[in-house]
């Protein structure tokens, strides 16, 4: 299943879910209705019978009263909880206990992990998340929580940090991006705010019985009204059982085929199925991975359960998980694997791993790009495999050092942006300067200035990843300030009149990234149109690809373009789109083709590879402009390993 199948069936799923989660709002008002009339029916008098029908019409009102009374607090209490969490994967991670694991931490296991994360997103070809460790968490487990790839978050326990190794770290990180990536936390976050509604119920029930349990049976003897308070604790706390059952199934359904779907994503991504399989192990025989904060709300996002004894697990068995990856696993394993993690866990020394992860980047082959072919783009999408990640690790490992640092630190990153912006023309690279210092401050451009003295010019195929590892850091700027950036940013790009591709790429990737981040539960990943609403879009989107690919060859571009209409099952066109003011075309193209369903996306990008692939050469600008395009869609580009990924690529 690829990235578009996955996030249409997520889409699908989410539907399910407000069903499923209607018919327990339903089933809570007919047992709460039930005993309110039983209550009504033993206290009228026997002498007067009536039948159902007259009953029913009699206590109406209250029918109706107490069905609006129960179904106000389901509502309210959900829609208190989806607003509560409209943050992201921060607010989750934060209501946890989680701490952000600071950029430029010493901490050898942290710095581990940041390394992990970092190398999966920019291999994904997303921003990288918002990194966070539950510092009071003992069992091995994590989660990833967001509505989308610019607000998201992932979060692990202490006890994954001090007790998994580097590969079953990358195991389980890749484990949590395969979520990000189809679409799944955005149904977890949702999944949190429907059932918190349910859960209040719950919460009531036990509230009131505890109450109610404390009231003499003495005193409430032949006293009516003590009676009534006992029924309502009753209720409620049928209503809080129904409310959990229901809340637990629901989550089982969602949730536990999910589980096997991630596993075999990180073992796909990571191409080593002993990493995450290692990781289940250590949770089955180093103190598991149950969370003290929050097991019910969470457990359907996390790695493995976080709760014990539950009525419906929200994770398949820990060895169905472990023998999935590795069918001929023999539970006496655990034994040996016991002791050695009772003798060596403390002895796991990030430092010794981290020297060994170098030498294996230094003595291991140069890993193969993805190559342009749709079928093979299509199905990596999502789904990173090794040579992805592993050119993601050599790329972090060339940042060089004061550009690494300016990218974690939110003191810096905006000023990093603007660096890369700067023209290698002097006289044009001063005007720019002299920009950031009316739009900043002269503390900003002395900041700017300052990583120009350090590293005069970044490599070019170092620019958009260091744009990715800054997001962190421009996420915890005020939206003031991202504003102002935003504004430089259109302004550097045009200070020498003209806009190159690599300067819309990173306008454009980072101006989607900042709305999404505002405002991620707006951020859907697919809308309700068609290519066929849409074949002028699609267009102007295949003649500017086609044309920067082939700027010097007119029928060759427009070869090109036909090749992806036809793609697209359009008809040819007879000339090309004029290339005259290009990016504000493609803006209002992309606007549109945002709005595509998630199969026709799927068809869309096929006939963008098609496009930049006519001909046999692909040119640095259609990468970096496939790059943006597919950001500003919502479909995360894996990483393109320029050098591999076509025998023929060149300069045009």
């Amino acid at each position: 299943m690829n990235f578009f199948q996955h996030q249409d069936r997520t889409r699908k799923r989410t539907r399910w879910l407000l069903v499923l989660f209607a018919l327990a709002v339903l089933a809570i008002l007919a047992v709460v209705n039930m005993v309110v009339l039983l209550v009504l029916g033993g206290m009228e008098p026997a002498e007067h019978p009536v039948s159902l029908g007259e009953f029913l019409a009699r206590h109406g009102g209250v029918i109706l009263l107490t069905s609006l009374l129960t179904g106000s607090v389901i509502g309210i209490g959900s829609l208190y909880r989806t607003l509560s969490l409209r943050g992201g994967g921060a607010v989750v991670a934060w209501q946890l206990g989680g701490s952000v694991v600071d950029p430029d931490t010493n901490d050898p296991l942290r710095r581990r992990l940041r390394n992990v994360v970092e190398e999966m997103a920019i291999a994904s070809g997303v921003p990288v998340p918002d990194i966070f460790v539950l510092e009071h968490e003992d069992g091995i487990n994590a989660f990833a929580a967001g509505y989308s790839t610019a607000d998201a978050a992932v979060a692990v326990t202490r006890g994954a940090l001090e007790t998994l190794d580097r590969r079953e770290l990358q195991g389980v990180v890749a484990h949590e991006f395969s979520h990000i990536l189809n679409g799944d936390m955005r149904l977890n976050i949702r999944l949190m705010g429907i059932l918190f509604g349910i859960l209040v119920m719950a919460v009531l029930g036990r509230q009131f019985m505890y109450y109610t349990h404390h009231v003499s049976v003495r005193r409430t003897r032949g006293n009516q009204g003590a009676m009534a308070v006992l029924a309502i604790g009753v209720t409620l706390m049928l209503v809080g059982y129904i409310g959990l059952f229901f809340g637990r199934w629901i989550k089982a359904m969602v949730s536990r085929q999910r589980e096997f779907l991630a596993d075999a994503a990180a073992v796909q991504f990571t191409r080593e199925p002993e990493g995450i399989a290692g990781a289940l192990k250590k949770i089955s025989v180093a103190g598991g991975s149950v969370l003290r904060a929050s097991p019910e709300e969470v457990g359907h996002m996390l790695f493995a359960d976080g709760a014990l004894g539950r009525m419906f697990a929200t994770h398949p068995p820990l060895l169905d998980r472990i023998r999935a990856i590795e069918p001929g696993f023999d539970p006496e394993e655990f034994h040996a694997l016991r002791e050695r993690v009772r003798r060596h866990r403390e002895a796991l020394r990030a430092a010794a791993e981290e020297a060994a992860r170098r030498e294996t980047e230094r003595t291991a082959p140069s890993p193969g790009g993805l190559g342009l072919d749709a079928d093979t783009l299509i199905e990596q999408m999502g789904r990173p495999g090794v040579g992805q990640i592993l050119a993601a690790a050599l790329l972090v490992a060339s940042v060089p050092r004061p550009l690494e640092r300016a990218a974690h630190s939110p003191e810096w990153a905006p000023e990093l942006v603007c660096y890369l912006l700067l023209d290698p023309e002097a006289e044009i690279r001063d005007r720019q300067l002299l920009m950031v210092a009316e739009a900043l401050g002269g503390e900003s451009e002395g900041q700017v200035r300052q990583l120009l003295e350090m590293e005069p010019r970044p490599a070019p195929e170092l620019r958009i990843p260091l744009l990715e590892m800054a997001f962190p850091a421009l996420r915890r700027r005020p939206g003031t300030e991202l504003e102002t950036l935003l504004a430089l940013v259109e302004r550097l790009i045009h200070a020498d009149g003209r806009v190159d591709v690599f300067e819309y790429a990173l306008a454009r990737m980072l101006e989607q990234h900042v709305a999404d981040a505002r405002n991620p539960s707006g951020s859907a990943p697919a809308g309700r149109r068609r290519l066929g609403d849409v074949r002028v879009q699609a267009l102007d989107l295949l003649g500017i690809l086609a044309h920067h690919g082939h700027s010097q060859d007119p029928e060759a571009a427009l070869a090109a373009m036909n090749a992806g209409l036809s793609a697209l099952g359009m008809a040819a066109a007879g000339r090309m789109p004029v290339p005259d003011g290009w990016p504000d075309r493609l803006d209002a193209a992309l606007e549109r083709l945002d709005d595509l369903k998630q199969m026709e996306k799927q068809q869309l990008l096929r006939a963008l590879v098609v496009t930049i692939t006519h001909g046999g050469k692909t040119v640095p600008a259609e990468a970096e402009l496939l790059r943006a395009v597919c950001a500003v869609l919502h479909m995360p580009l894996p990483l393109l390993d320029a050098a591999q990924e076509n025998p023929t690529m060149a300069g045009d």
